[in-house]
């Protein structure tokens, strides 16, 4: 297994690994909809969270050599189900024409106030794919 972890101003407690590649595979911990450099929530509602989620994965993906067009499947966790049309939006933006697996939860609550939370898995590139 190799970590993945990208450089960050603000200081994460949590106790576990931003990402970890295994098997040819990326395994990207929950991101939360925090900057990791401030630690702040971003302004402007479920959609500026859900950018900022979205963008921290992608910060992971770029540490690890990777682009969004690697992902997988993504678990996105929203703390409203009446988010689901803004935060798909949104994550069809980001994506784009590329449509990974996916699942929206609708939970109670997230840490930190955060509105979404996204994890997600991306397939490695093999020597013989990047040619």
């Amino acid at each position: 297994m190799k970590k993945i972890i990208p450089e960050a101003k603000g200081e994460n407690k949590g106790h576990y690994t931003p990402g970890i590649v295994s098997n040819g595979m990326l395994y990207i911990s929950g991101q939360l909809s925090l900057d990791p450099d401030t630690r702040q929530l971003p302004e402007g509602g479920v959609e500026a969270h859900m950018k900022q989620a979205l963008l921290n994965v992608e910060r992971v993906l770029n540490e690890a050599g990777l682009k969004r067009e690697d992902v997988v499947q993504c678990r996105v966790y929203i703390a409203d189900v009446s988010y689901w049309d803004a935060i798909n939006e949104v994550y069809r933006e980001f994506f784009g024409e590329h449509k990974p697996a996916r699942i929206v939860v609708p939970v109670p609550a997230l840490h930190f106030g955060c509105l979404t939370e996204i994890e997600a898995v991306a397939e490695m590139k093999k020597e013989d794919d990047a040619e």
